[in-house]
C-alpha cells in the first residue's frame, strides 16, 4: 500500500513539472514576438545629395531580445506611404485627334518671294507699233490697265505670269505704264522716230458701249474692200507700198468694265494716190447698252501734228430701239489723203 502511493506521487510530480516547463515555453515565445512587432525608432540622419555611380541601400536594423538572441524586426512602411492624397474619382483621358491643344502653334511665316516684280519691256516695230511685254509672275491672272499718253486699255495677266501685246504708239519718245490695282507697276518706253509718216485716230471707251470704229478708204462702201473696222482690220502689212490703213483693237472684252480702244492708222507719208477716208463712229443697240449713259474719248494724231483730243458724253437710245445702229458721222475728221 505504502510502495503504490510512492509511485502515484512520483507520476503527479513527472505531470506537474511538464506542465510548468509547457507554460514557461509558451510565455516566452509571446514575449518575443510582442517585442519583434514593435520596430524602435531610430533619428533621421540628412543625407548628403547623390553622387553619380552612389547608390543607397535601406537595411533594417538587427534588435537584440531579452534573453540576448538577435531578432529582425518585420519591414515597416515608409514615412511617405503616410501622407495623405487626393485622387481623382474619375480618370482623366485626353484624346490627340479631339481634345483642342493647350496653346495656340505659331502662324507660318510667309516666304518671300525674290525677283518677283513686274517687268515691262518695249521694242519698236513695223508702222510705228511697239511690242509690249509684261513679266509678273506673282500677278497671274490679275488685270492691268495700260497708259501711254491719253490712250487707256485694260488686259489681264496669262496663266503663266506674262502677257504680250502690239499698240500703235502716239508720240515719237512712246512711253507706257502697266499699272495694277495693287499699286504695283512697270514702265517701259520705246523711240518711234518713223510717227510722222502715219495718221491715227483712237476711239476709246469703257464697258460694253458698243461703239465702233469704221474707215471708208477712198470712197468704199460698206463691206467692200476698203471699208475697215473689226470685223476686217487688215494687218499691218497692208501699208507696205502706202495702199491701205489698218485697225487695231485694244482691251479685253472678258475683263468686266475693261478700258478698251480701236486705232485706225493709215500710211499717209508714203500714200501712192490721193482721196479721202471717211471715218465714223457707231454703235449697234442692245439689251445690254440700251438706255445707258456712255463716257468716250477720241484722239486724233494728224501729219505730225499734236494730237486733239474730244471727249464724248454718249446716250444710246431707249431699249425699244434694240437692233439698231445709232451713227456719230461728225464726231471725226475725215482724212485727206494726198499722192507721194
Amino acid at each position: 500500500m505504502t510502495e503504490d502511493r510512492s509511485v502515484v506521487r512520483r507520476y503527479a510530480l513527472a505531470c506537474m513539472t511538464g506542465t510548468c516547463a509547457i507554460a514557461i515555453g509558451f510565455l516566452m515565445q509571446s514575449s518575443e514576438a510582442s517585442q519583434a512587432a514593435q520596430a524602435p525608432e531610430f533619428p533621421q540622419s540628412v543625407a548628403a545629395p547623390l553622387q553619380p555611380q552612389q547608390v543607397r541601400l535601406q537595411v533594417n536594423p538587427v534588435i537584440q531580445s531579452a534573453d540576448g538572441q538577435s531578432v529582425t524586426p518585420l519591414p515597416y512602411l515608409p514615412n511617405e506611404a503616410l501622407r495623405e492624397v487626393d485622387l481623382p474619382d474619375q480618370p482623366i483621358v485626353l484624346l490627340v485627334s479631339r481634345d483642342a491643344p493647350v496653346a495656340e502653334m505659331p502662324a507660318e511665316e510667309a516666304t518671300p518671294m525674290l525677283s518677283c516684280d513686274a517687268q515691262l519691256t518695249a521694242e519698236a516695230g513695223a508702222a510705228a507699233t511697239v511690242t509690249l511685254t509684261l513679266t509678273a509672275p506673282c500677278l497671274t491672272g490679275e488685270r492691268v490697265t495700260f497708259h501711254h499718253e491719253d490712250l487707256k486699255f485694260t488686259h489681264s495677266v496669262g496663266a503663266d505670269g506674262s502677257l504680250t501685246i502690239t499698240v500703235p504708239a502716239l508720240a515719237e519718245n512712246a512711253v507706257f505704264i502697266a499699272a495694277f490695282p495693287s499699286g504695283e507697276g512697270a514702265v517701259a518706253n520705246a523711240a518711234m522716230p518713223s510717227l510722222s509718216f502715219y495718221d491715227r485716230v483712237v476711239v476709246q471707251w469703257q464697258g460694253d458701249s458698243g461703239l465702233e470704229l469704221h474707215a471708208l478708204e477712198f470712197g468704199a462702201d460698206y463691206g467692200q474692200d476698203g471699208h475697215v473696222w473689226r470685223a476686217a482690220p487688215r494687218d499691218l502689212t497692208s501699208v507696205l507700198g502706202g495702199h491701205g490703213g489698218f485697225m487695231m483693237t485694244l482691251g479685253d472684252p472678258t475683263v468686266p468694265e475693261a478700258q478698251r480702244a480701236e486705232v485706225y492708222t493709215f500710211p499717209s507719208g508714203q500714200a501712192r494716190r490721193s482721196g479721202d477716208v471717211s471715218l465714223s463712229v457707231e454703235a449697234e443697240i442692245t439689251a445690254d447698252n440700251c438706255g445707258k449713259q456712255y463716257k468716250a474719248r477720241s484722239i486724233e494724231l494728224l501729219g505730225g501734228q499734236a494730237p486733239r483730243i474730244r471727249e464724248i458724253d454718249l446716250a444710246m437710245p431707249g431699249c425699244d430701239g434694240a437692233g439698231g445702229f445709232l451713227v456719230l458721222q461728225t464726231l471725226l475728221e475725215d482724212l485727206k489723203i494726198a499722192q507721194k
